[in-house]
């Protein structure tokens, strides 16, 4: 099975994460998506950075209607601090069965360059690339290769950062959520 990895702290998950992956599920080659949570860093302490399990839980309801989009908390027990390329390699011992791709932000692909081990990755796994509006170029060697796919997406120009934000300043963000998200963060009193 070609699973698609979409990476993230969902600090929460949107309506936005949610289009991409389901959109890279119905118009590319990609039977599943995993919604990695990335781990708090243990060197890093962010006040507005969820606990690890929360925003599980979140990415947990946010798919539990989408048949073709799973949570995962795989990297919650890797070694810390944490690169992709470990966590490719970890899934590939685990899963030999699958073949396992990256979902990025045409953001990131800026700034692949200097991920660890880039060339690893790009040598044993596809990258899909969604549609961002940023500063920068796209590196020359990423724009033509045949392992870099860029898949016409919708543009969702919606953050977790503005979501918090607007939370703790009292605005409505409910049509930003997935609904048993939304439930959820209002239970819980997050944010706030």
């Amino acid at each position: 099975m070609n699973i698609g990895l979409y990476f993230g702290t969902f600090n929460p998950i949107h309506v936005g994460h949610l289009t991409i992956a389901n959109h890279m599920a119905e118009y590319s080659d990609l039977e599943k998506i995993w919604f990695v949570v990335t781990p708090q860093s243990p060197f890093k302490k962010k006040s507005s950075l969820l606990d690890n399990r929360q925003r599980y839980e979140m990415v947990y309801r946010a798919t539990a209607d989408y048949p073709k989009l799973e949570p995962s908390d795989i990297e919650f027990n890797l070694q810390q601090p944490n690169y992709t390329i470990h966590t490719l390699t970890y899934l590939q011992e685990k899963y030999p069965e699958h073949q396992f791709s990256l979902i990025m932000g045409e953001d990131n692909l800026k700034s692949f360059h200097k991920w660890k081990n880039y060339e690893l990755i790009l040598e044993q796994h596809h990258i899909y690339v969604y549609p961002r509006i940023s500063e920068g170029h796209i590196e020359t060697q990423f724009n033509n290769h045949k392992k870099v796919h860029f898949v016409n997406a919708p543009i969702m120009e919606l953050s977790s950062t503005f979501i918090r934000n607007a939370i703790k300043h009292g605005k409505n963000v409910r049509p930003m959520l997935p609904e048993h998200v939304w439930s959820y963060l209002d239970e819980m009193n997050f944010y706030k």
